[in-house]
């Protein structure tokens, strides 16, 4: 299955002409997942050509402007196309009675119905399907925050193709030896399943950490993701700015990364008081090698 995340916007509080604000596309096989929507998102989506009716679930981590003030414009623009699939938005309390007092009060009766799913706690299970789960992650800050994780469900289990040929299994059998049965032939025999399967692939997962501060209580939660997005607001030189506001360094990202033993790093959302970048990677790599930026455009393969 295919699995990556799209960088839309990774700047923090004010959209400027060089970046956008805190939005991401999550592709998992068929399935587009909206994280966060800023200001502007809706541009960002057609200039890397996403096709927004294709996306059925957006993720919200808190109600800060920067992370959702893209939202109303993106659902009246569905609106404006014609959707006709209902969209499902997951967020924390209030981002349901925020999305529906504009529409009440600008007279709107969309074209499709959005259902509102509520954010409580950290570990929650709030989407699940036959190949995804999707749980809330706590996050330390200002307002209530929630980080999300997207993980694979545990694959079906690979077929031998010779063995198969050798113990002639027929096809109508196969489906069940991928969920791990054995094999009775017509003899009664039974061909043990670790002679016709090889293990799977491991699930893959990638966990998007919103605003917060560096919060240990996270860890536990991402132990060996696969792909770890981490906000970075400030430098090392702004720490104490940064713990005032509820924000991380990019060496607090950095060590989130080493201590949950993640195999690649990205940081984003940076102040936009910073005009380069690369100090940012010259900081956390201190700490942790395989660490990029999220730049608008890119692609990242989980």
């Amino acid at each position: 299955m295919s699995f990556s995340v799209l960088i839309m916007g990774s700047g923090s509080a004010l959209p400027t002409v060089h970046s956008n604000q805190t939005s991401q596309i999550i592709e998992m096989g068929n399935s587009l997942f909206l994280m966060d929507c800023g200001e502007g998102t809706q541009i960002q989506l057609r200039k890397h050509k996403v096709k927004v009716q294709k996306i059925d679930h957006i993720f919200i981590s808190h109600l800060h402007g920067d992370h959702f003030f893209g939202l109303v414009g993106l659902l009246s623009t569905m609106h404006l196309l014609g959707r006709k699939n209902e969209l499902h938005i997951h967020g924390p309390k209030g981002l349901k009675e925020i999305v529906e007092i504009q529409f009440r009060n600008a007279g709107n009766h969309l074209s499709f119905e959005m259902l509102f799913h509520q954010t409580d706690h950290a570990g929650q299970v709030v989407y699940e399907d036959d190949k995804v789960i999707v749980t809330a992650l706590p996050l330390k800050h200002r307002i209530p925050c929630f980080g999300y994780k997207f993980q694979e469900k545990e694959k079906p289990r690979k077929l031998k193709p010779a063995a198969l040929e050798k113990y002639e299994i027929p096809n109508y059998a196969r489906h069940a030896i991928t969920l791990g049965e054995d094999f009775r032939d017509g003899e009664g025999k039974v061909i043990p399943n670790k002679k016709l399967t090889e293990d799977p692939d491991a699930p893959k997962a990638y966990a998007y950490c919103s605003d917060t501060a560096y919060y240990p209580k996270l860890q536990e939660f991402i132990q060996e993701v696969d792909l770890l997005y981490h906000e970075a607001t400030f430098l090392e030189s702004e720490k104490e700015r940064a713990a005032q506001t509820f924000h991380s360094t990019a060496m607090d990202a950095a060590t989130v990364a080493k201590e949950v033993n993640a195999k690649r790093l990205i940081v984003g959302h940076f102040s936009n008081r910073y005009k380069s970048k690369e100090r940012f990677l010259q900081e956390g790599r201190q700490l942790f090698k395989n660490m990029d930026l999220a730049e608008e455009g890119k692609v990242f393969e989980v």
